[in-house]
């Protein structure tokens, strides 16, 4: 019977502390620049790891951050090895995490579409209630 709440899924929170202070303190690397460990997916029998990688950098800088992490894994695995009292430790494999970035470029597009609708006055937003509104009104009986 399988648990409600595996291994995998409270391993996770835990090794996104533990990296996150590892690349913090740890690395010295300018490349990697300032980057946040967003998630992090562990296999269920806990011998590899995807974590995602974000950055307030351009896409540029988070690939070249993301190939320098995954040349220090081997040295993050073995700190990781040494924090934590585990059987074995996680392979790490690095991906870059464009959730943000996609969202907030999304979020734009939007309000730049409102913003454009909103300065042309003579079209304003016409619904389907709205029509229907109006002619329900024409045809009720006036009060006197």
């Amino acid at each position: 019977m399988p648990r409600e709440y595996p291994r995998a899924a409270r391993l996770a929170p835990q090794l996104q502390r533990e990296l996150t202070e590892l690349i913090r303190d740890e690395l010295t690397d300018p490349r990697i620049g300032q980057v946040t460990v967003t998630h992090v997916d562990c296999s269920p029998d806990l011998r590899n790891a995807k974590i995602s990688i974000s950055s307030f950098g351009d896409d540029k800088q988070l690939n070249t951050a993301v190939k320098v992490l995954e040349g220090a894994a081997m040295r993050l695995r073995r700190s990781l090895g040494s924090r934590l009292k585990m059987r074995y430790t996680p392979q790490l494999r690095f991906v870059a995490d464009v959730r943000l970035r996609e969202g907030d470029r999304i979020s734009g597009l939007i309000r730049a579409a409102t913003a454009r609708d909103l300065a042309q006055p003579s079209r304003g937003p016409a619904t389907s209630a709205d029509s229907t509104t109006a002619a329900t009104r024409e045809e009720l009986p006036k009060k006197d």
